[in-house]
C-alpha cells in the first residue's frame, strides 16, 4: 500500500451510519481516555441504536467484561450507548479454563486483573513453579515498561515457558500520558525467543466470538459487509478489521493523534493517509472523535 491512498475525513458518524447494521466499537481511545468520556460519543452510539443499529463494545481490556459497565458509567457512558461488551479478558478466560498450558500460572500484571482467574481452576504460583505465564500488563504501569522485564524474561524464555497475552495493545492513553500494555511485554518476550499466544484484536478468535454475540443481540446473522469496526488502534482495531474483511472507521484523536497532525481535533488528510499506509490498512473513513 502506498501513501497516496486517501482516507476520507468525515465530520460525523451520521455520514456513513446508514451503511451498517452493527458496530464493533473499541473502548479505550474511542469512548474515553482512561479518565473521562469524550464529549458526544455516548450520544453518537445512542443515535445509531435508535436507528436500529447494534453496538458491541470490543475491548482489549484484560478483564472480564462484567467489570466494565460500572467503570463506563462512572466515566459518563451509560448502558443505553451499547448492547453488549466483549473483552480480550473474556477470550483469555475461556482459554485458561481449557487448561491447555496446565494449571500453574505465573501472573504478571496489577492486582485489579485478578478476577480474570475466577472460576478457571488455575493456580497462581511464583515463576519457579509455573508451567506458563499470563501477562495482563506491567505490575505498575505508571512507571514500568518492557525493559524492566528483560532480565526476568531472559530467564523465563530459557526455561521454555509459553506466555499468554491478555491484551495485545502496546500502549494506551491515560489522560494526557501513554502507558505500556501487555502487548509491549509480549513483544519483548518474542524478541528474546519466547513463544506468545495472544487474545484480543487483531487476532482472529475474538472476532468469531464477536460475530456470535452480534447474532445473539440482533436475533440474526449480520453479514460482514454490514459490520463496521471503530477504533483508534491501527495495528489492533484497523488491522483486525482488514484481516476479517470488515470495514474500519479510524478514530484519529486517540493513540495516533500526534502522527495525524499538531491538533488532535483537526487531523491532516495527508498524514492520516500516511499512517494508514504505514500500517498497511485502508479504513473506509476517519474522524478525530466518534460524534454523530
Amino acid at each position: 500500500m502506498t501513501a497516496d491512498k486517501s482516507v476520507p475525513l468525515i465530520p460525523g458518524f451520521s455520514a456513513i451510519a446508514d451503511r451498517y447494521d452493527a458496530l464493533l466499537c473499541d473502548v479505550w481511545g474511542v469512548l474515553h481516555n482512561g479518565r473521562e468520556a469524550y464529549p458526544g460519543v455516548a450520544e453518537a452510539l445512542e443515535k445509531f441504536r435508535a436507528k436500529g443499529g447494534h453496538v458491541l463494545l470490543l475491548s482489549n481490556a484484560p478483564r472480564p467484561s462484567t467489570e466494565l459497565p460500572a467503570m463506563l458509567q462512572r466515566m459518563g457512558i451509560p448502558s443505553t450507548a451499547y448492547d453488549g461488551i466483549l473483552t480480550s479478558g473474556d477470550a483469555t478466560r475461556e482459554f485458561l479454563t481449557s487448561h491447555t498450558f496446565g494449571r500453574a500460572c505465573y501472573h504478571i500484571g496489577p492486582e485489579r486483573d485478578l478476577p480474570l482467574f475466577d472460576g478457571t481452576n488455575v493456580s497462581l504460583v511464583d515463576e519457579d513453579h509455573a508451567g506458563f505465564i499470563l501477562v495482563t500488563g506491567p505490575f505498575n504501569d505508571e512507571v514500568e515498561g518492557p525493559e524492566d522485564y528483560r532480565e526476568q524474561f531472559t530467564r523465563l524464555v530459557a526455561r521454555g515457558l509459553p506466555l499468554v497475552c491478555a491484551n495485545p495493545d502496546i500502549v494506551v492513553e491515560r489522560g494526557p500520558r501513554h502507558i505500556y500494555c501487555a502487548g509491549a511485554l509480549a513483544r519483548l518476550y518474542e524478541e528474546l525467543g519466547g513463544a506468545a499466544t495472544y487474545f484480543g484484536k487483531p487476532h482472529g478468535p475474538v472476532y468469531g466470538i464477536a460475530r456470535h454475540r452480534l447474532m445473539e443481540i440482533s436475533g440474526r446473522p449480520i453479514p460482514d459487509t454490514h459490520i463496521l469496526a471503530v477504533g483508534d488502534g491501527l495495528p489492533t482495531d484497523m488491522k483486525g478489521a482488514k484481516g476479517q474483511g470488515i470495514d474500519g472507521l479510524f478514530i484519529t484523536g486517540g493513540i495516533a493523534a500526534t502522527a495525524c497532525g499538531p491538533d488532535p481535533e483537526h487531523p491532516q488528510a495527508e498524514l492520516v493517509a500516511k499512517v494508514c499506509a504505514g500500517a498497511d490498512v485502508q479504513p473506509v473513513a476517519a474522524m478525530p472523535r466518534l460524534i454523530w
